[in-house]
């Protein structure tokens, strides 16, 4: 097993909100120019979600906050559609929930007895797409995942999907999660998380919740969060409909309309990788050589030529400044299934 380094020994604290303006304020100098273009990214929210997910450590938040800016350019998450992933979604393995939980937060639905591809590049620009999808159309900072077992074997073990998924989602989506709910996990189940148990951060470790069906703690935090008349049947509620890959397609693609043409009537002009390479060679304090918060323990590759590719990416961050992506968010009274 590969090492796993350590999180959170070092901890600075910003205890005020006067201490965590300063702290945001540093993080948004030692960037540059770069948080100009991507308003969202830098925005006072992101950067504070990067600098809990470190500990308050600016150094590291600058490390973490650069690395995701690289990576949206090379993966271009902006630039998924529906038509990109609809074979991976077919079997509705991920998804977000028609219903969101009773504090407003959307909710993602996985089931990972229901994989139906092997690919890790493929089921991870699918999560990604729905990660986009569940930030872009709600008015809350973080989400729900319901993890569902049913179908789930030993078969459906994939550790290198599962820890891809823990770094892409640690790394580059800080903070975004609110809770985890294993929803009648197998016993089986209890020697696969002891051995990714440690690829997980302490943070996010313990908004990883147990839950079953016949367990009254469980049954209460279950009402506690949602509408049972809401929540699909296989988590304890009343709604058997079930998962419809037509129904649920059309909802996407209307979204993807709705928040394209905000992203449009924000259009504004792309962003140089030169900007982002000056940034970090600036200064001899350069946080980017930190890399004691990595994961990988490597630098990305320096992007050249991308100004087309940044171009949706720099416009994607202005429509979310300057419009009300909420707008989109889910119809309590559309159905994604059929009954």
């Amino acid at each position: 097993m590969s090492s796993i380094k350590s999180y959170g020994n070092a901890t600075e604290k910003a205890s005020s909100p006067e201490e965590q303006a300063v702290k945001i304020n540093e993080v948004r100098k030692i960037i540059g120019p770069v948080a100009e273009k991507f308003p969202v990214l830098c925005s006072d929210a992101s950067i504070s979600r990067y600098l809990r997910a470190r500990n308050w450590n600016t150094k590291k938040a600058v490390k973490m906050l650069k690395e995701t800016l690289k990576w949206r350019l090379q993966f271009k998450p902006e630039k998924i559609r529906w038509d990109d992933v609809a074979m991976e979604a077919k079997t509705g393995k991920v998804y977000r929930a028609n219903f969101v939980d009773k504090n407003g937060r959307t909710v993602l639905v996985m089931r990972p007895g229901y994989q139906n591809t092997n690919g890790i590049e493929g089921q991870m620009k699918h999560l990604v797409y729905c990660l986009e999808n569940a930030i872009m159309t709600s008015n809350e900072e973080q989400m729900i995942w319901l993890v569902d077992f049913q179908g789930w074997t030993m078969a459906s073990i994939s550790v290198k999907s599962t820890k891809e998924t823990i770094r892409v989602l640690q790394n580059h989506y800080p903070e975004r999660l609110a809770l985890a709910i294993l929803f009648n996990p197998p016993k089986i189940f209890e020697s696969f998380w002891t051995m990714v148990k440690p690829f997980i951060e302490p943070k996010t470790y313990k908004k990883v919740k147990f839950a079953y069906s016949n367990n009254p703690e469980s049954q209460k935090m279950m009402k506690e969060l949602f509408d049972m008349d809401k929540l699909d049947s296989a988590f304890g509620g009343t709604n058997s409909s079930g998962f419809n890959h037509e129904s649920y397609g059309q909802w996407m693609k209307e979204d993807e309309k709705k928040i394209e043409d905000l992203v449009n009537s924000a259009a504004s002009p792309p962003i140089p990788a030169s900007l982002i390479l000056e940034s970090e060679k600036s200064g001899s304090q350069d946080p980017m050589q930190d890399t004691s918060a990595s994961d990988e323990g490597e630098r990305s590759p320096e992007v050249e030529g991308v100004d087309e590719e940044t171009e949706g990416l720099s416009r994607s961050c202005s429509a979310v400044v300057t419009g009300n992506i909420g707008e989109v968010a889910e119809d309590p009274k559309r159905s994604l299934v059929t009954t």
